[in-house]
Parts: structure tokens; sequence; C-alpha cells
């Protein structure tokens, strides 16, 4: 057993914290690591279910774009090399966040905590996804995608993961950025440039990313706290972080709606954002109202809008892709 040593949380010394399992450069034997599950291992080092959210984001913006049906083969190879850069981050990820990742209930089965994948395993992987997806871009879409695609990647990498994750309560809240970028991918992968459309989508999708990923956190503050990653619930009460997500909310669905006063969606699009940004707004009302009743525990009931924020962000992109046909 060895002490493992965390990144400071803030700007000052780093400090030691609770006794974890040692995370050997080749930890157990092959016959220990099966073929299927290292298969699995590496898949899950690229975080399948949150790029699923980001090709979410990135298709029905290519569908806009084109005002109807984009090159279909366009689509396959913008969505593989989404994949594989996206996935490059999370391994980088993964690999940067390892100590800590030991000490997180929430992530204490990854692949590099449980020894199925080594660090050095880990990272000759990554790298080869980051250099693969940026060849893969340049040259099978387009040198701008290709660009942002990089942007995104290290963006993710070093500003939010290795600069402001373990520094400020912000974190998520400019760390968002790289998750915004799909929008500008999908855009440029149809028309080679970006667009007012795809700017305010990329707003859409930043002032989404707080109140979609704080309500998660106040369920495991705890995990923050045990490793010093001030994420705003972890260092606010719950009364503050409802008041943000609250606000936040507001300026999320006001921004939905800029897409059709400037041209580039019609009535559906605007119904969509309009029912589903008002059920939004009422359950982050709900959930500030418990927070300043001082309502804890399950019945603060913070996933309903966790959940709810998935739902919304792919009605709302459907209703991109689908509203070009309805005009």
């Amino acid at each position: 057993m060895t002490a493992v040593e965390s990144r400071p949380a803030g700007g000052g010394t780093a400090h030691v914290v609770q006794a974890v399992g040692e995370l050997s450069e080749a930890p157990g034997s092959p016959g220990e690591r099966p073929f299927g599950a290292r298969v699995k291992a590496f898949v899950a080092l690229t975080k399948p279910r949150v790029i699923e959210l980001l090709l979410m984001t990135t298709v029905p913006v290519m569908f806009l774009a084109a005002q109807g049906v984009p090159d279909l083969w366009l689509v396959l190879e913008t969505c593989i090399g989404g994949y594989l850069s996206a996935g490059g981050a999370a391994a980088f990820n993964m690999y940067l966040d390892r100590d800590i990742d030991a000490l997180m209930d929430r992530t204490s089965q990854r692949p590099l905590v449980t020894g199925m994948v080594s660090p050095r395993e880990c990272l000759v992987f990554a790298t080869a996804l980051a250099v693969g997806s940026t060849a893969w871009f340049w040259y099978l879409v387009n040198p701008l995608s290709a660009m942002l695609s990089l942007g995104a990647l290290l963006f993710y990498v070093v500003v939010y993961t290795m600069i402001l994750k373990r520094r400020t309560s912000q974190n998520i809240v400019w760390g968002g950025i790289a998750g915004c970028m799909p929008v500008f991918i999908g855009w440029s992968s149809v028309t080679n440039t970006v667009s007012w459309a795809s700017f305010v989508l990329f707003l859409v999708i930043f002032f989404w990313t707080p109140p979609h990923y704080w309500p998660l956190s106040m369920k495991v503050k705890d995990d923050y706290e045990r490793v010093g990653v001030p994420m705003l619930p972890a260092v606010a009460g719950n009364k503050v972080v409802a008041r943000q997500i609250v606000a936040y909310s507001w300026v999320m669905v006001a921004v939905s709606l800029l897409l059709q006063p400037l041209g580039y969606t019609g009535w559906f699009y605007t119904a969509v954002a309009l029912v589903c940004g008002g059920f939004w707004l009422k359950e982050a009302h709900g959930l500030q109202a418990r927070a300043k009743a001082g309502i804890t525990g399950p019945k603060l009931k913070e996933m309903r809008l966790f959940h709810w924020s998935i739902t919304y962000v792919s009605l709302l992109f459907v209703a991109v892709a689908v509203d070009p046909f309805l005009r």
C-alpha cells in the first residue's frame, strides 16, 4: 500500500490523500487480464456514454448547416473522427486523474484504478487517438474541423484537467467550453466555416453545462471533498449552488430562442425550445425551493434535474435536425 499524492486543489502545496492500492506500471499478470475484459477496459477509457452526448450535438447541427440531409458519408466520417478525438481526451483525463479516481466512489472502477490498463498503456492509447483523430479530420473532413477538434482536446486536457479542475470552483464553467466544440465541428464539417447559428448553439451548451453537471456534483460532493477538488457543491452550500443553477438555466433558455430571430430555424424548433425550456426552469426552480427550505439527502432530488438535462439537450438538438424539413 502506498500513499497517492494528489496535485494541489489550489495553487499551494500538494497534499497527500488517503492510502490506496498502488497503481503500478504493469498491474497484474496476463492471466489476470483476459483479452475480452481488456478490450472493454480500453473502450471504457474513451467514456462512450459521454461521447454519445457529444455526437448528439454534432449530427443535428450538420442537418441544420445543410438545411436538409447532409452527405451521409461525411456524417459517418465526422462521427468517427469525433469519437476518436473525444475518446483521446477522455483517456488523457483518466491518466491525469488516476490518483483521485482511486479515492472517489464514482470513479473507483475505472480501468487504471482496477489495473486492467496500465498508466503507460493509457498514455500511448490517448496519444494515438489524439494524433489519429486529427489526421482523420484533416484528410477526410477538412482542416478547419481538424483544428477545432484538436483545440477541443487540448482545452479539455490542459486547461480543464491540468489547470482548472483542482484550482477553482468555476472549473466546470470554463472547462465546459471543450464540450461545446462539437457544435462548431459539426457545422464546419459541412460548410468549412463557422456561423452565428453554430455560435448560438455553442452558447446553449456553454450555459447548459454547469446546471447539467452541478446537480450530479451535489449528489457526489463527498467524493470531491475527499480528494480536494473544489467543484462548486463541495465548497458552497446547496442554496448557493441552486441559485447559480437557476441563473444559468434562464440564460440558457433565453439563448436557445435566438435561432429563429436570426433566421436559422422556424416554428418547430422554437416550440420545442419553449416547451423543453419551460420544463427545465420548473425543475431548476423546484431544486432551488427545496435547497432554500434546507432539504438535504434524497428529498433534495437534485438528480431529477441532472437526468432531465440529458433529455432536454437531446430533444432540443433533435428539433435542430428536424426543423429544416418543416420550414
